[in-house]
């Protein structure tokens, strides 16, 4: 229930307090007087986007607060959202002069979206001008959906229909992805294979090169070999017996003076280095040959390996080894891809069955209820002046899942007997609107567990004894909820609990709007101003007093 609400600095509004009470809670006022100012301010604590424009003052921030008695039933949505449970709730929104707006549940800071879920537990603002949510086809399956108690079926059928949507949604880009892969997957098979042939893994490019200039320049290399042995082996001449004879001597001079004697050694080691790089020269002389199925296949490797790096536009082995094993696995990526959409149409699968299970039951459920929603809405249309008014439920299949089943809804309604019925967009007057919309709210209330309901000149248009069965039909509803009526109407005004004025009063030269509780005098005087206009008259009084009764 609406304990309290709290506004200061916005529009109209320099500071605002009233306390509300359970029950009948009826608000008039001249038009405008500033009714929508303070519907306005509770909208923001419904989550509703802010506008600085609301300020009064720009030099400070618009504060909105209300006050909510709440039950043990919201604890649980509390803890779910780090929110402190307190009985007594306090939502406030604020409205910096700087445009930016804050939220607050019980002074914890909280977001517009938290405070839409919160605050669509608590209270339902109905104004004359969404009369057309009537016409809207989500808002005839809450109409429906309440009579027959889908609340709990309805909730589970609308989160298998997200996952259903998603799974949708991503097998359709698991084939696309698919699709996109098949095309180029022949071309990149022939790649991967071409660079698997080429076994990357056992190539040194540089040591290949080596090998193919060896085999290139064999001739020249043996007869280069060739002319160095020769001059080491030479009779006499040759540099292997010069070197010998330069050491010998040098032995010799180095026994008659000792200072020759290092001079000696390092010549002797550098001897034994000088007759091993000759052995070496020897061994790798006989292991040159010249042999053109050799040189053909290094020729043939070489030049894979070049057209691979061209082809490839790389510089390194190591990179085309990279590209290999990136080939390689979207290869296998492929095949998981596969898997992956197998996997996604048999969730897909489960999931459709489980939606033809739930919406089954949701239709049965509603085609239950239907005839109690016909029965009970034209009995109150009758009490509200439309006896002949006919109204009826179609529900019909539908070939795909929507977010409220396998079916289509549509109200159709006719006012007249004689005439057939039609959709109720097309066959409904402003002056019928408002009377169905009050009898649909009606049963809505019966079956939500709403707190608070405020229905904003729902009575608009109507008048006599039409507007005294509305008031009859909201004191009525105002026995199992707290029901706050904004109206223009004696007849509505009479039957409250507790009754408000919304008036608008010029404080040091500027205009601002309050809200005053009415005590029975007040109150008597209000409703005979409601009957006569300004001038209040006698008779106006003892009507006013009648009505009250």
């Amino acid at each position: 229930m609406l304990n309290r609400i709290f506004i200061q600095n916005f529009a109209l509004i320099d500071s605002l307090e009233l306390d509300l009470h359970q029950g009948l809670q009826v608000i008039t006022g001249e038009t405008g007087a500033g009714k929508s100012i303070i519907l306005g301010a509770l909208r923001l604590i419904l989550g509703e986007r802010a506008d600085t424009k609301s300020i009064q003052n720009s030099e400070t921030k618009s504060i909105v607060e209300a006050e909510f008695n709440l039950n043990e039933n919201f604890r649980k949505f509390f803890d779910e959202n780090d929110l402190d449970f307190e009985e007594h709730t306090v939502i406030r929104r604020e409205i910096l002069p700087t445009g930016k707006s804050r939220a607050f549940v019980n002074d914890v800071p909280a977001t517009l979206e938290t405070l839409k879920i919160l605050s669509s537990k608590l209270i339902d603002i109905h104004s004359q001008f969404e009369t057309s949510n009537l016409f809207d086809e989500e808002y005839q399956f809450k109409i429906i959906d309440g009579l027959s108690k889908n609340k709990t079926l309805i909730s589970t059928y609308q989160k298998d229909f997200q996952e259903y949507k998603k799974l949708q949604k991503d097998l359709i880009a698991l084939k696309n992805q698919l699709s996109e892969g098949n095309k180029e997957s022949d071309y990149k098979t022939f790649l991967l294979n071409e660079l698997i042939e080429s076994n990357l893994d056992e190539v040194d490019l540089d040591e290949l090169q080596n090998q193919l200039n060896r085999q290139e320049n064999a001739e020249a290399i043996t007869e280069n070999l060739s002319n160095i042995f020769t001059k080491l082996d030479l009779e006499e001449i040759g540099i292997l017996d010069s070197f010998n004879d330069i050491k010998s001597k040098l032995g010799k001079v180095a026994s008659l003076s000792h200072e020759f004697s290092l001079l000696h050694q390092r010549l002797e080691e550098n001897f034994v280095e000088f007759k091993d790089i000759i052995f070496e020269l020897q061994n790798e002389a006989e292991k040159i040959e010249t042999d053109s199925e050799i040189l053909s296949d290094l020729n043939f490797k070489l030049n894979r390996i070049n057209s691979l790096l061209l082809k490839h536009n790389v510089n390194s082995v190591a990179e085309l080894r990279e590209i290999r094993d990136e080939l390689s696995g979207e290869q296998s990526g492929f095949a998981e891809l596969e898997q992956y959409i197998q996997e996604s149409e048999n969730k897909l699968e489960e999931t459709t069955s489980l939606l033809e299970k739930h919406s089954a039951e949701l239709s049965k459920n509603r085609k239950k209820s239907a005839p109690i929603f016909i029965q009970k809405t034209e009995s109150l249309l009758k009490k509200l002046g439309l006896e002949k008014a006919k109204i009826e439920v179609e529900l019909t299949d539908s070939a795909t899942f929507n977010e409220f089943g396998k079916e289509r809804i549509q109200l159709l309604f006719q006012a007249n007997s004689g005439f057939p019925l039609k959709p109720i967009q097309s066959a409904i007057s402003g002056g019928e609107s408002s009377r169905v919309m009050l009898s649909i709210k009606k049963l809505m209330a019966e079956n939500a567990e709403l707190p608070t309901l405020i229905l904003d000149e729902i009575d608009t248009g109507v008048s006599g004894k039409v507007a005294q069965e509305m008031g009859n039909v909201m004191k009525e509803m105002s026995e199992n909820m707290q029901l706050i009526v904004i109206t223009h109407l004696a007849q509505v005004a009479s039957k409250g609990d507790n009754n408000y004025k919304v008036v608008k009063q010029d404080v040091s030269g500027k205009t601002q709007s309050n809200i005053i509780p009415l005590n029975s005098g007040e109150k008597l005087q209000e409703i005979a101003q409601l009957l006569s206009g300004s001038k209040i008259t006698e008779a106006a009084l003892n009507q006013a007093e009648e009505l009250m009764k």
